[in-house]
Order: C-alpha cells, then structure tokens, then sequence
C-alpha cells in the first residue's frame, strides 16, 4: 500500500517540515524516520523497531562508504583542532587582516579558496571553513553567510570538475556511453552550478543580501557577542566547552602546510584506489577511484605529516598532539550524528520505493514527444525535488541517468540528450543544496560551525533564486540547444533578478 506511492516521500516530507518550523534537526530527522519505518512495517511495533534500528541505523553505520566519510570527518576534526591549538589559524587570521582589508575581499578569497579546492565537496567544506574562519570572523561575516559562501562552492564546483569525486560518481552511472566525455560536454549546460557562482559574485560585487540572510548580517554587525559570533559556536549551537591552550609560536605555515599535505595526499590517495600506481593513467584513476577510502588514506597520512611538523618546528607537544585527537573527535560528533539520522532516513525513503515512484512519473512525461523540448526544465525540477527529498545528490543520479540515457539512446550526438544529463546533475546539486538533511549541507554548517538550521533558512532563498533562473534557462536550452546563447541569457537573468530583488530590498 505504502511502497512506490507518494507515501515513500512523506517521511523526508515530514522531516524536512519539522526541521524548518522547529529549528531542531534530530528530532525532526528521528520523527521522520520513526514514520518511514511505521508506514514500511504497516505500523507493527516490532516492525518498525526491526526496520528503524537494524536495516536502518546499524546497516548504514555498517556501510563501507559511510564508515569512510565519518573516519574522514573524525581526521579533519583532528586537524583542525591542531592547527587551532598551534596557532596557525589564529597567525592566518592575523596574517589574512592585514593583506584583506575590507568584506568584499575577505567573501572574494572565500569564493576563490572554495572554488580552488574541487576534489570532494566535504573536503573543500571543512578545510574552507577551516581556513576561511578567522578571516570572515574579523570582518564580521555571519557564520550563515560563511556556510552558503563554502556550500555554493563545495557541489557546484565538484560537479563541473571533470577531476573530481563527483565526475567519478556520474561516470559510473552511464551505461554504454564513454562516462567521462559525456561528463565534460555536459558541464557548459550545468546552469545552476555556474549561475550560483556568478550569483556569489554578483552578491558580493552589489555588496546586498536579502531574506534571512540580510537578517543574520544586520544581527552580526548590531551585536556580535548576542548572536554567538565568533564564540566558538559549533554546528548546532554554542558550547560551553573551554577553548584549549592555544600555542604562541605559531606561524601562518602551521595552516599552510597541514591544507597544503592534505590536498596532495586526498589527490594520491583517491588516484590510488584507482589503479594509477599499477599503470592506469591518471584520468581513469581518478574516475575510477574509491573517494571513500581515498580520502581516508590521503587525510591519516597528512595527519601524520602535521603531527611530525608541528613536533619538528616546536609549537606542539607530542601529549598536547594526541590530547588533540579526543578534541578533533568531540567537535565532530554534532555532524557525525546529523549524517547518520540522514543516512537512515534516506535508508527508509529507500525501502519504500521514492526513486522507483519519481522514475516512473519521469518516465511517463518522457513518452510524450509533445514535451521532449521541455524535457531538460523537467528532468531539472524532478531531480531538485528528488534529491531535496532525500538529501542525496548521488542518488539522484543514480537514479535519472540511466533513465534519460534510455530515453534518448546512448548517442554522444544527441545535443538534448546531453543537455538533459546536465540539468539532471544541476538539479541534484540543487535540491542538495535546499534540503538539511543533505549531507553536503550539513559538512558546510560543520565547517562554517553555524547552527545548521539557521544555515539552511538562510541558503533557501539564495539558491531557490538561482534554480528560477536555471529553469528558464534550461526551458530555453530545450528549443535552442547552444550553450553559448543559453548561458549568456542566464548571466543576462541572474543580474536582471539580482537588480530586481536589490530595489525591492531597498524601499
């Protein structure tokens, strides 16, 4: 009764609901999953304990690549904590001030940074956050305006990288058609991704914000302190822990270097996983790469390098190194538990059949020849509510691409085809970017340490804009099919609506 209906949907439904009328995130995730697992067991008690905790929590957790991102995230806790501890972050801010006068240029170097490091998004959200806090502390940007800067650098970037995670992901789901190529031909019509990014251009340059995020500068700048800025705030709210002892020697190298050995040692070990050391060139390394285990071996190795440094150069101990570890883990345990409510309740989304349910009404409107110039804007907004429902951008192409690519045939001539992949990819990345229980969104609330919450309702208007703009350019790419005009026009949109939301803002 329950399973491949609308009824698969209504426990992401419910939970994204809570979470934004509420403010808090755990309950609202377990509600939806307590939900998904009653309508899965057709409300056995027994049922729902079973399918909740065993199929669902303990199976996720049990998961291979799930296990990899949280020992990721427990590596990355680590050095941060580190490099607070011996004083590199604080000599960076210092440093960043003095070379960084104003808020445009501290928001200019955070776009620039985030759009620099395209290998994973949770990379690129921790160690941006990371690096980029003292400075926009300084300048008094909102910990909200932080995360949206690192989020709308973290997906759009990875997913028009053909060196990347995510390029990885998508090629693995094409079937009989080279993955890779259709990967890069698909980028220049990768509307949302490239117009978020001139959006943070275009915001920053017109130097305006609006909605709730317009709120979150004005508190910030009205009373710093009142709002937890800068407080040590962590993902979901201000801790009271004390600050640990932070060393005076350090020096700006103590940021640079441990960033610096954590780039290069992701970038070998992910090329690693993919046979490049047993004679595989390095692009079908990459794409064959398990980013998972990847960035596990890359971030341990790179721990070890930071920890030997900073006992080499004397800023730190090898106590007050190890008593970093527990630090590093505690800081983590916020997004360690968000990811797993989410993970679980993708699981039960999962077993009530949601991606059967929107592959079918997918394919439905694809039968209809009267509709395949608008196939692109509607494979866009079914990818956004697919993957803001589930909170998983993968997913989503694991789901629509094989899909489209039997609807048009596996033919790289295709233009519409090509086009209909890309807005596939840029509605995923999307609705990721719109839903708090995606994971990507929850690594960028970690790395800005902003309430997520908050970080969500301040990014919802900002990509919600940028998706509008999308749609009419991707309505448009259905009739014209040159990317050159198509994305002209969206540039030509996006500064005529940010023009447009400005003068309102302003009366």
């Amino acid at each position: 009764m329950f399973v491949d209906s609308f009824w698969a949907l209504v426990p992401a439904i419910i939970a994204i609901a809570l979470a934004l009328i509420t403010k808090e995130v755990y309950s609202s995730l377990f509600l939806g999953i307590l939900v998904g697992g009653l309508l899965y067991s057709s409300f056995s008690i027994e049922g729902t304990i079973q399918h909740v905790f065993v199929d669902g929590m303990i199976a996720q957790l049990s998961d291979s690549w799930n296990v990899g991102i949280l020992i990721f995230l427990v590596v990355l806790g680590t050095m941060v904590m580190l490099m607070n501890r011996a004083g590199g972050s604080s000599a960076f801010g210092k440093w960043a001030v003095e070379h960084v006068k104003t808020k445009v240029g501290a928001q200019i170097a955070t776009i620039l940074l985030g759009m620099l490091i395209f290998i994973d998004d949770y990379f690129n959200c921790l160690t941006v956050g990371s690096v980029m806090r003292p400075l926009t502390d300084k300048h008094k940007i909102s910990r909200e305006k932080l995360a949206y800067l690192i989020d709308a650098t973290a997906a759009p970037i990875c997913i028009i990288a053909p060196i990347s995670s995510w390029a990885a992901a998508v090629t693995g789901f094409v079937d009989g058609a080279n993955g890779l190529t259709l990967f890069v031909r698909a980028i220049p019509y990768n509307f949302y991704a490239l117009l978020t990014i001139v959006m943070m251009f275009g915001l920053t340059a017109m130097n305006f914000d609006y909605g709730p995020m317009k709120k979150a500068e004005e508190h910030i700048l009205k009373d710093p302190k009142k709002y937890n800025y800068g407080d040590g705030e962590g993902l979901l709210g201000a801790t009271d822990q004390p600050h640990p002892p932070t060393s005076q020697k350090g020096r700006v190298i103590h940021l640079v270097f441990p960033i610096v050995a954590l780039i290069i040692c992701c970038v070998v070990g992910m090329i690693y996983t993919g046979g490049f050391f047993s004679g595989t060139n390095f692009v079908d390394a990459f794409s064959g790469s398990d980013a998972s285990v990847g960035l596990v071996y890359g971030s341990v190795v790179a721990l070890l390098l930071t920890v030997i440094f900073f006992m080499a150069t004397r800023v730190l101990s090898f106590k007050e190194c190890m008593n970093s570890i527990p630090e590093g883990f505690k800081s983590m345990v916020p997004a360690i538990l968000v990811l797993t409510f989410a993970w679980t309740l993708k699981s039960m989304t999962d077993s009530l059949g949601a991606a059967t349910y929107v592959a079918g009404i997918f394919e439905n409107v694809a039968e209809n020849n009267a509709v395949m110039s608008f196939i692109p804007a509607l494979v866009f907004v079914i990818a956004t509510f697919l993957a803001f429902a589930t909170g998983t951008s993968w997913g989503t192409f694991g789901i629509l691409i094989p899909i489209v690519v039997n609807v048009f045939g596996a033919n790289l001539d295709n233009e519409l085809m090509i086009i209909s992949i890309s807005a596939c990819m840029a509605g995923a990345v999307c609705g990721d970017h719109c839903s708090p229980i995606s994971d990507t969104t929850i690594m960028a609330s970690a790395g800005a340490q902003c309430d997520h919450i908050r970080h969500v309702s301040t990014q919802l208007p900002y990509a919600i804009t940028a998706a509008a703009v999308s749609f009419a350019a991707y309505i448009i790419s259905g009739f014209v099919r040159n990317w050159v005009i198509c994305f002209a026009i969206g540039i030509i949109l996006m500064f005529i609506t940010l023009f447009a939301i400005k003068k309102v803002e302003s009366k």
